[in-house]
């Protein structure tokens, strides 16, 4: 029977650049108990306030991690990315020590495919994935954008001219474009749950999920 992680397990981070800082800070915010190891000596001193433990050490090397304990974590995360090598070595490093989570991050798919290989249980493309984000979001039509292996997404946008002022039962968003309208931001208000009489003014914002193509082409209509 596999061990069910507890959801605020302490994380292991290795490698303290910019994505494993940025994640390492994060968790932090989040109550997270964190040790973050780098062998970059002026990384460690300058988030070391920030993070719960940070401390200096060479991840290539097992007994380094065994030092401090990486074999006591359910969760590790492998920022490291400047050095494909060094990233192989230090998933393949946690494997040995049984670390139940691995995450570990690609710079390319053939990358990726080596620390799946190697046995990291999450593989995770932070800029092939931002480049993606960032193609859907430079035309304007859409503020934010999240799409899921599926093909299923979620979009933040400015509604179309043809659903405001009218209940969404009424504009057919769903039966016409496939579209689900999720939630409605109005200036200076919560977030709110969209219902079926739901009425979006011109200064809202909207939530919609549905599939890739989909949201592309609801996206693209009159404002």
């Amino acid at each position: 029977m596999v061990e069910r992680i507890r959801s605020d397990a302490p994380v292991l981070v290795i490698g303290l650049g910019r994505f494993g800082a940025a994640c390492a800070g994060e968790l932090d915010r989040l109550n997270r108990e964190v040790l973050a190891i780098d062998d970059n000596l002026e990384l460690v001193q300058k988030w070391s306030e920030r993070v719960t433990h940070t401390v200096q050490g060479d991840a290539r090397n097992i007994d380094a991690l065994k030092q401090i304990g990486a074999q006591d974590f359910q969760v590790a995360v492998v920022a490291v990315g400047s050095s494909i090598e060094a990233s192989v070595l230090i998933t393949a490093n946690l494997v040995d020590l049984k670390v139940p989570q691995i995450w570990a991050k690609a710079v390319s798919q053939s990358h990726g495919k080596i620390l799946a290989r190697v046995g990291a249980n999450h593989v995770i493309y932070p800029e092939r994935e931002a480049g993606e984000r960032v193609a859907h979001l430079v035309s304007g039509r859409m503020l934010d954008f999240i799409r899921f292996d599926d093909d299923f997404v979620l979009a933040k946008m400015y509604p179309p001219k043809f659903v405001r002022g009218i209940g969404l039962n009424e504009s057919g968003v769903r039966t016409k474009y496939n579209v689900t309208v999720v939630g409605v931001k109005s200036p200076g208000k919560p977030f709110r749950y969209a219902e079926a009489n739901t009425v979006v003014t011109n200064h809202d914002l909207i939530i919609v999920s549905g599939t890739n193509v989909d949201i592309e082409r609801f996206a693209a209509l009159d404002r």
